[in-house]
């Protein structure tokens, strides 16, 4: 088990996520932004653009995917 905040995955702020797999950590940070944006938090909201943007084109996001997944390996486990 790895953990990852919400900053590290581009958000606003501290909340972490925890996960067995980048994988794991990228959804639970997709549903913190909706999550977040549908509570009426405006902070939140460039980074769920961004998101949603990036699963409405996964073959330009692949450099941030990659990047993410090589950060998620190189932390210690919890």
């Amino acid at each position: 088990m790895k953990t990852m905040t919400c900053q590290q995955l581009g958000g606003p702020c501290d909340l972490e996520h925890h996960g067995e797999t980048a994988d794991d950590v990228i959804n639970a940070q997709d549903r913190h932004l909706k999550d977040a944006v549908k509570a009426g938090d405006e902070s939140h909201l460039p980074a769920r653009k961004d998101m949603k943007g990036r699963w409405l084109r996964p073959k330009q996001s692949m450099q941030w995917y990659n990047d993410t997944k090589a950060a998620f390996a190189a932390l210690p486990e919890d």
